[in-house]
């Protein structure tokens, strides 16, 4: 929006030019984000306990956890705000791959709400497993039908990178949909498992989408794609300020939500986030270096998955608690160390992301 205004009146102010940057919009777009979380957060947190919106504690997680019964939740509410204010602000809104990246996140934190919300009418049960994976699983498939006919990705639509390989591409062809729609529903619950500490899951989505904030910026570059020799995606670049402002809103909710958290984002943010990210995987056309990004989160899907599969064939458990966070917290870690190793190791594979535009 700012970018279409400053266009009608460059001409008289040339100053306005700026505008026009990806990077300087990009920048103003995560200060957008902090002070939205800064100056509004306190009155949501607030607002939540007014309402008596409170966390209900699983009886089987770590009995510690007992003690954070009752804390604020639904705090996704105030991720989104950040996230969608500074992205209508700053993105140029002319870009459908912007307003596809946005409708991501707005629609599954809407079904995260949604999820929330049940869980309070009716104790502990919230919105049926089947209908989230419903409601993951069309809208994957929708996303993965809009690559394959959007102008933006005509002649390699089909077609993913390889990580660490210089212009190796694997076509999947008619496959591509149902791959679009596993990416979408695994990020987005590998996400919401890692939401079991306070700052976990939103600290790990801060490095991730930094990450994807440089990767749209040179996919989207001519001269850049050309010299890392990747696929050049005319307009994603344009994803760099919106995965900034989703960067932005992870800050500014992790200064409430670092233990001891004051709230927590729910499935409404977890999602959310989850969305975003398959979003920004898909659109940029990194789709494999997504397991690389979200190093973390696939550990700890996997660790759950582990778990489930070896408690229902052996009737053996693989871990003490899944996910695989819990285990160490009851091999005795702090919670904190857990958080902060984990936040690490995220750091790791975020650059280790980045570094392979040049292994190749």
């Amino acid at each position: 929006m700012i970018q279409w205004l400053a266009e009608m009146f460059v001409e008289e102010f040339s100053p306005l030019n700026v505008f026009r940057y990806i990077t300087f919009r990009a920048a103003y777009s995560t200060v957008t984000a902090l002070l939205i979380c800064f100056f509004f957060g306190g009155w949501a947190i607030r607002k939540l306990q007014e309402l008596q919106i409170g966390e209900q504690i699983r009886e089987d997680g770590p009995q510690h956890h007992q003690a954070k019964a009752g804390t604020p939740t639904m705090g996704g509410l105030l991720i989104l705000a950040a996230i969608i204010v500074p992205t209508l602000l700053w993105a140029d809104l002319r870009n459908p791959l912007v307003l596809i990246a946005l409708a991501s996140t707005t629609y599954m934190g809407l079904v995260g709400a949604l999820d929330d919300l049940l869980k309070l009418r009716r104790g502990k049960a919230g919105l049926s497993g089947r209908w989230k994976l419903l409601a993951q699983i069309v809208f994957g498939c929708g996303l993965g039908i809009y690559v394959m006919n959007s102008a933006s990705f005509e002649g390699f639509a089909t077609t993913t990178t390889v990580p660490f390989l210089a212009r190796v591409t694997l076509d999947w062809n008619w496959l591509y949909v149902p791959l679009a729609a596993l990416i979408f529903t695994g990020t987005t619950n590998a996400v919401n498992l890692a939401d079991g500490l306070d700052g976990l899951a939103v600290g790990l989505a801060l490095f991730c989408f930094l990450a994807f904030a440089a990767l749209a910026y040179v996919t989207g570059n001519a001269i850049f794609s050309e010299y890392l020799r990747i696929v050049f995606v005319p307009g994603v670049g344009e994803l760099a300020v919106f995965a900034m402002a989703v960067a932005g809103a992870c800050l500014g909710f992790l200064w409430y939500n670092s233990h001891p958290a004051q709230v927590f984002m729910g499935d409404t943010g977890s999602m959310a986030l989850g969305g975003a990210l398959a979003s920004l995987a898909l659109l940029s056309k990194h789709e494999l270096l997504l397991v690389v990004v979200g190093g973390v989160f696939v550990v700890e899907a996997l660790s759950w998955f582990i778990q489930v599969i070896s408690f229902r064939t052996r009737g053996k458990r693989v871990f003490k608690m899944a996910p695989i966070h819990h285990h160490f917290e009851l091999l005795g870690w702090p919670e904190s160390k857990v958080v902060i190793r984990f936040w690490i190791v995220g750091a790791l594979f975020a650059l280790l992301s980045i570094s392979t535009l040049k292994l190749r």
